[in-house]
């Protein structure tokens, strides 16, 4: 099955799609930002750009049905594997996080908590905030269960699935993201929508990437292209999960 440059980020952001039957490729433009080029030769400059970058901060959210709701992020990554950030489920609490080598630290609010527990006891779940709520927590990245969150942060694995994409978007208005220049790319996928924003100034850079999908929609901007990523392990007392929960 063909993968478009779109899929790929929706992917690598945990909303996977499989587009097909997109619009064919729109005639070049003679004039303006990417002038002579085709949507799609447009999307694929701007997938290597992409792929090409050291340092992202992705921020915004997805619903995902195997985490069961809805994920809201921000998280700068590198492709040292380091990131640094915040999560949430359905809005419900945060979590932060911050991935050092090969240490993992999360450190989550009561109300994340008290939502995740959703199910347990009263008493277990009183037990889990008071011994977690509002800590510093570390465990290894190599852990089976950790295995999933550090994938994440190592953008060089996040970004893997942008590799040979074939895209077919076309070419839409120019606009700006937060005082940025863009043009705006369309796919579409039967009643699925999908919009991408291109930088038109420097280096052609993804800055946001819109999914109208009945099944998984998503809303992602990407900023702080090859800036460093604030990623160091909390100071203070750290909970090591490794050690304290086996």
């Amino acid at each position: 099955m063909r993968r478009t440059a779109l899929t790929a980020l929706c992917i690598a952001a945990a909303a996977t799609f499989s587009l097909t039957g997109c619009l064919p490729g729109d005639k070049d433009e003679p004039k303006g930002p990417f002038a002579g080029l085709t949507g799609d030769e447009i999307a694929n400059k701007a997938v290597k750009a992409t792929s090409d970058a050291e340092s992202l901060r992705m921020k915004g959210e997805g619903q995902d049905k195997s985490a069961g709701g809805t994920v809201q992020m921000d998280i700068a990554m590198n492709k040292k594997g380091d990131c640094a950030g915040t999560l949430s489920m359905n809005g419900e609490g945060k979590t932060e996080l911050i991935k050092v080598g090969d240490t993992i630290y999360m450190k989550y609010d009561e109300a994340f908590l008290r939502a995740q527990s959703k199910g347990s006891s009263k008493e277990e779940t009183d037990m889990v905030v008071d011994m977690l709520a509002d800590k510093w927590t570390k465990t290894s990245a190599t852990a089976e269960d950790s295995k999933d969150i550090a994938s994440f942060c190592d953008l060089d694995t996040a970004l893997a699935d942008f590799k040979d994409v074939n895209s077919d978007a076309t070419r839409g208005k120019t606009t700006e993201l937060d005082g940025t220049p863009a043009l705006v790319l369309n796919e579409r996928d039967g009643k699925d929508r999908y919009t991408l924003y291109v930088a038109t100034e420097g280096k052609p850079y993804l800055l946001r990437v819109v999914s109208k999908s009945a099944d998984e929609p998503s809303d992602l901007t990407l900023t702080d292209y090859n800036k460093p990523v604030p990623a160091e392990a909390p100071k203070g007392k750290v909970i090591d999960l490794d050690e304290d929960f086996n």
